[in-house]
């Protein structure tokens, strides 16, 4: 048991939420108490529904069924070959069905997921659709766990929306006991600073679109999760400190032996915790609000993705725990960061991996107090075991102690010594209402910036600008109606560019949105999620180009320096939607448009009528 005194500050805001959440958690334990089997949930089945659950089944995989006495596992998968993430996942069902049938059990492939990709999307129609895709993802995976044949079910996920999504339809299905089932990074390609420098030559002319593809393609070379520390990695960093992963499944390499091992466990483990087995552990009582605390703490330490500041806000709602953006703000004070990971740094996702990886970050987070150790994992009660690494002796999967210290410093720093002695996050707050602002990956000197706004209503304006030679000075430039209800709030990675290119010419420049920048958000400052969005008549919409706007990272406070009086006498812009509802499947997706909650919230559609944060 660690003994670890726990950091105060750690300790009340887990507190905080606890008590916020304490009418809506004990609703949720009362709900998948309820929906608890005493035997094999498809005991419960008619003879008409058993015979058409297990109708296609080989005669061995029948009897088992029939039997009533052993585990039914769901596979839920988001493959598709498209994704380099999601690729290796072609074959991992028939590896689990074989794993799960030597326990004496049954696994069955339950459903399949959308699964799109960010960066085929950015800048293009489709990216409309990402966020709502998480939303699509949860009720896609509930169709599929809706037949309760399952006691427990394996996730197979990896990157942006895609993990948030069945993060939610796995704490919706609380009952069952759940593991998550990653494929590991792609080998390292081109380095992501030297693709950032090529990205930026491109916009301002200096290569060829030729060069670019070059540059992309020798980055994003093979199967496997980017190598960036964007939303992807973040995603499985934090499935792993919430307990969700074999220690130190995160990052190890597709289509390797320790991989498939690994994969093989896992298949194995949630058999362990199935009501037959004796020893029945349902991800809805296993994450608790100290387990999302965690969550939030190694994503701060490590200078992770914004997008998941709404992701966790989804899915711990869905476990009936309120999260708000002040317990982030509050969380990030309180948090030194510890690794140097790109955009925050120079390493990639397996230099990280190199220097120690998952195993030394969880001993730093321990040995700090920085998190809580005692929770309950898919590994039996405890943190500890996961300082321990997987590798294979003599072919067999085992776990040994990881390093105690940084094989790179400049990649993993000490809770004594840290790169940063907060988590490089900051809430922003103002008349503009509050938002989100990644401070981690900024320069010195870039924190503060006070300058007037230049508006635009799309971000291919501010290229078309950019372009026109119109933007060589000091600006703030607002890009708004790209929030939820608007857009469905796209990520505005094409920004980066050209606001680094006139960053880099010495001019001082940011960003204020109520969309979102991409989880590889990096040198320039950018206040993200604001709400109230443009749409729901924040602020934001009375902005007019010339308007100074003070963005102060270091205080937190987003103000538009307009009187009262003026701003008074403007009315709020008008959304005009010039085809921004239409193609790319668009048209589809109204209906979950207009009922997204705000960024706060989760941006959700599926809690919109109970879900109100606090802040």
């Amino acid at each position: 048991m660690n003994k670890t005194v726990m950091n105060k500050s750690i300790v009340q805001i887990t507190q905080r939420i606890i008590d916020r959440s304490k009418a809506s958690r004990a609703a949720y334990l009362e709900k998948i108490a309820g929906e608890k089997s005493t035997t094999v949930h498809r005991a419960s089945l008619s003879c008409g529904n058993l015979a058409h659950g297990f109708a296609a089944c080989g005669s061995d995989d029948k009897a088992t069924l029939r039997g009533l006495s052993h585990s039914d596992i769901a596979i839920i998968s988001a493959y598709n070959d498209m994704l380099s993430a999601h690729q290796p996942y072609e074959t991992y069902p028939a590896i689990i069905k074989a794993a799960v049938k030597e326990t004496g059990g049954v696994a069955q492939f339950a459903g399949g997921v959308p699964a799109m990709c960010d960066g085929v999307t950015q800048g293009q129609p489709g990216m409309d659709l990402s966020l709502m895709s998480r939303d699509v993802i949860a009720m896609s995976t509930a169709v599929a766990l809706s037949h309760n044949m399952f006691d427990g079910a394996l996730m197979m996920g990896i990157c942006d929306k895609i993990v948030p999504g069945l993060l939610i339809a796995s704490m919706t299905f609380g009952h069952l006991p759940t593991v998550f089932v990653p494929a590991g990074p792609m080998p390292s390609g081109l380095p992501n600073k030297d693709k950032a420098r090529v990205r930026q030559q491109y916009a301002q002319g200096e290569v060829g679109k030729e060069e670019l593809l070059e540059a992309e393609s020798a980055s994003y070379h093979t199967a496997g999760t980017c190598t960036f520390f964007g939303t992807a990695n973040s995603n499985q960093l934090v499935v792993e400190v919430m307990g969700l992963h074999l220690p130190g499944a995160s990052f190890i390499a597709p289509n390797t032996q320790l991989r498939e091992e690994l994969t093989k466990a896992a298949a194995r483990q949630v058999t362990r915790l199935t009501q037959p087995s004796g020893n029945y552990m349902p991800i809805g009582k296993m994450v608790d609000e100290r387990s999302i605390v965690n969550a939030i703490v190694a994503l701060l330490a490590t200078g992770g993705s914004t997008n998941l500041t709404m992701h966790i806000i989804a899915f711990a709602k869905a476990a009936g725990i309120i999260i708000n953006f002040q317990d982030f703000n509050d969380l990030s004070d309180a948090v030194p960061l510890l690794t140097r990971i790109y955009p925050n740094g120079h390493a990639d996702i397996n230099q990280f991996q190199e220097a120690g990886g998952m195993a030394l970050l969880f001993k730093e987070l321990i040995d700090a107090g920085l998190v809580h150790e005692d929770v309950e994992t898919i590994c039996g009660r405890g943190l500890t075991r996961y300082t321990q690494r997987p590798v294979l002796q003599d072919g067999k999967l085992v776990w040994i102690d990881g390093a105690t210290s940084s094989g790179d410093d400049e990649i993993i720093a000490t809770a004594e010594k840290p790169f940063s002695s907060h988590g490089g996050l900051k809430v922003m707050k103002g008349n503009l209402g509050i938002s989100v602002l990644k401070t981690s990956s900024l320069r010195e000197g870039s924190f503060v910036i006070k300058a007037p706004a230049v508006v635009f209503e799309d971000q291919h304006e501010l290229d078309i600008a950019f372009d026109a030679g119109e933007l060589e000075k000091d600006f703030i430039a607002v890009v708004r109606f790209q929030g939820p209800k608007a857009r469905g709030m796209p990520e505005l990675h094409k920004l980066t560019p050209p606001l680094g290119v006139l960053q880099d010419k010495g001019f001082k420049v940011a960003l204020v949105t109520d969309g979102r920048m991409s989880g590889a958000s990096g040198k320039v400052p950018a206040a993200i999620h604001l709400c109230p969005e443009a749409l729901d008549g924040g602020l934001i919409s009375k902005i007019k180009t010339g308007d100074m706007i003070l963005l102060d990272g270091e205080s937190g406070e987003l103000t538009l320096l307009v009187d009262d009086a003026e701003l008074a006498k403007r009315k709020n812009a008008i959304f005009e939607v010039n085809g921004h509802h239409q193609g790319m499947g668009r048209e589809l997706f109204g209906f979950m448009r207009r009922n997204l909650s705000s960024a706060e919230t989760g941006a959700c559609s599926l809690f919109a009528d109970d879900f109100q944060g606090e802040r």
